[in-house]
């Protein structure tokens, strides 16, 4: 993904209202449940380390390679294998450059027949550059933490979902074909939108896997697996989704994460999100480390799009705030 650090966008400035809409009829829904006798299954970080791992040992997840295929028919077994009906869109994405490239979204369901759908997600492709390396430029990344934690922690909430019921439906969707956009020292024109990123996100929420599809809500996951992760109120989404952003941040205080979630302003990040909001009007909030250094200035973790986004670097705790936070958050619905 890419920060453009600029004021919100028009493209999602006519979604605003109807995402404002959307949000407040699903704080007029939710359902009145006292905490303390909910049970919430306990994230297991070793198992979704174990799936981070996983999606490494493919090598990177670069869409029209073997990595891709193979990792992708693993996403979908392992899904179909926890009892979800999966759905394969296959599509074709144009680049920057021109370049057509076979993209492979995943969509998993729980409990497809519920009309209260809660929506997560998760890019699960790495990039096939090391444009932020200090040396090597050229090289495609591992994608540890860009692309693999987010699916991680997913898989892990999807195995704990049908193991302890909660009362909605749940959809997961793996988008592909995110991080090929341009980099900074590309000098032709890119007549896409949001810079060539976010191809497998605009064409789902474009053409969804079933017609109409709404949710009562959705959260990204985007490099969720970092040692000192920091989660501000990523800029769309405290515009589209406040109450949502602040309901999940509230949860992650309340469970002891809160020097990870930090409850202030961060920046406004074109992510998979965006498309979403703009093409279905869903309220989406996206969990993304963004570390910010002041007047509306950050950087991404320290091994964002460079040879070093390994699994070495990924932090179990990382995983188990953001995967307990989200188990929490859903079985409270």
């Amino acid at each position: 993904m890419k920060n453009y650090k600029i004021l919100l966008s028009l493209l999602i400035a006519g979604s605003v209202l109807s995402c404002k809409k959307a949000e407040k009829d699903a704080e007029t829904q939710e359902a009145v449940v006292e905490q303390s006798t909910v049970q919430v299954p306990q994230f297991n970080p070793d198992s979704a380390f174990t799936y981070v791992a996983k999606q490494v040992a493919f090598g990177p997840r670069v869409p029209g390679t073997k990595a891709q295929t193979q990792c992708a028919q693993w996403l979908s077994a392992k899904l179909k294998g926890l009892g979800w009906e999966v759905y394969e869109q296959r599509f074709d994405a144009k680049l920057y450059s021109g370049k057509v490239v076979p993209g492979i979204n995943i969509v998993a369901s729980y409990k497809p027949e519920a009309e209260k759908r809660i929506l997560l997600a998760s890019h699960w492709d790495s990039r096939p550059i090391s444009d932020q390396d200090e040396s090597v430029k050229d090289q495609a990344i591992d994608g540890a933490n860009d692309g693999a934690s987010g699916v991680g922690v997913l898989l892990e909430v999807a195995r704990n979902l049908v193991q302890d019921s909660v009362n909605v439906g749940v959809d997961i969707v793996f988008f592909d074909v995110e991080d090929w956009g341009a980099p900074d020292t590309f000098e032709g024109k890119v007549d896409l939108e949001y810079g060539g990123y976010c191809l497998g996100s605009d064409y789902w929420s474009k053409n969804p896997h079933k017609k109409p599809y709404t949710a009562f809500y959705g959260i990204l996951l985007d490099m969720v697996g970092a040692a000192n992760a920091q989660f501000f109120h990523e800029q769309y989404s405290s515009t589209v989704a406040p109450s949502i952003l602040a309901k999940v941040w509230d949860t992650a205080s309340r469970l002891g994460y809160g020097n990870l979630f930090i409850n202030s302003a961060g920046g406004a990040i074109t992510d998979d999100h965006v498309p979403v909001i703009k093409n279905l009007g869903i309220p989406m909030i996206d969990i993304i480390d963004y570390r910010m250094k002041g007047a509306g200035t950050g950087d991404f973790f320290p091994h964002w799009h460079t040879t070093s986004d390994k699994l070495e670097n990924i932090d179990k705790n990382t995983l188990k705030a953001v995967g307990q936070t989200l188990l929490h958050v859903i079985y409270h619905e």
